[in-house]
């Protein structure tokens, strides 16, 4: 339906000084800070896991050289959606100068509305990245679990985990050990690998606890002179960022330098387009842009639902 007239009346009267509604502030592009961003060229993208080479046995003099293969773990899939969204305006309103008047705050607000969008659809990976043990939950990963599981199956059998073992509020000893379990990652064939945590992602309830955690020079909530290890340590060195599009007020994940993490593909960039339609005289303008939002190895970040959930 087209914006008409009798939508407009009061933008007619004379001695208006301001229209509001479409004027606000967004919380915008803050996916980058959970998600590398790469381009594609697809439909779809999919990335395999492989499973690398087991630990070297020790060969015995005159025995032969002990072979390995690498095989194919399992294939995550990116498929990319079509967002789109516009508004049109008669050609009355337009005749009587409106569209001149109107045209730069819908606009906006039509920016609003896809950024909105991606914002949700960021956050979407996060909100549903908790099931029990094991188990797919609503967004399952490659491996056939969700993205925060304390049972990620292994090429060799077995298990590793990037959730706390009991769930828990944030706090310095849920944080230490958080970062105590990062630390002890395996790869697919069970070998410890270096992965560290980088940064801290929460909701906006928790702010104002992981920035007493992070910046304070001594421990938080005790009379001891004990220093803040987290802060001497260098640990997360990215610090914390809030996500306000995280629906669990006491979940936080943490986000690793392992590769091949959280990704965002791009498809189709953010496009515009407007165009007048013959039959009615309406300007029509529109917003399309093509992406996809997903994870490849969880070990990429690691999470706990605290321990309200």
């Amino acid at each position: 339906m087209a914006i008409s007239r009798s939508q407009l009346v009061k933008e007619l009267e004379p001695g208006l000084n301001a229209l509001f509604g479409l004027e606000y502030a967004r919380y915008e592009q803050e996916h980058k800070e959970i998600f590398d961003q790469e381009s594609s060229d697809r439909a779809f993208e999919e990335e395999v896991m492989l499973s690398g080479f087991g630990s070297a046995p020790v060969k015995s003099e005159g025995a032969g050289i002990s072979y390995d293969t690498a095989a194919e773990a399992y294939t995550s899939r990116y498929t990319h959606e079509t967002i789109a969204l516009g508004f049109a305006i008669t050609e009355e309103a337009i005749e009587d100068n409106l569209y001149d008047q109107l045209s730069s705050r819908y606009t906006k607000a039509l920016a609003r509305s896809m950024a909105n969008t991606k914002q949700v659809k960021g956050a979407d990976v996060l909100n549903t990245a908790f099931a029990s043990g094991g188990a797919a939950g609503t967004n399952p990963g490659g491996d056939g679990v969700s993205l925060i599981n304390t049972a990620h199956p292994l090429a060799v059998g077995g298990t590793f985990s990037n959730r706390l073992a009991t769930d828990a509020d944030l706090n310095e000893t849920s944080l230490e050990q958080a970062l105590i379990d990062i630390a002890a990652f395996v790869d697919e064939r069970g070998l410890k690998i270096a992965i560290q945590g980088r940064k801290l992602i929460i909701p906006k309830e928790l702010q104002f606890t992981a920035d007493r955690l992070m910046s304070s020079a001594l421990r938080t909530g005790t009379a001891d002179n004990d220093i803040n290890a987290i802060r001497n340590m260098g640990m997360i060195p990215e610090g914390y960022v809030v996500n306000h599009f995280l629906t669990d007020i006491d979940a936080f994940f943490i986000k690793t330098d392992a590769p091949n993490g959280l990704k965002h593909f791009v498809r189709s960039p953010m496009s515009t387009n407007m165009e007048g339609d013959f039959d009615t005289g309406n300007a029509r303008y529109k917003a399309r842009e093509r992406y996809s939002f997903g994870f490849s190895d969880p070990r990429g970040i690691f999470g706990t639902s605290g321990s309200a959930s």
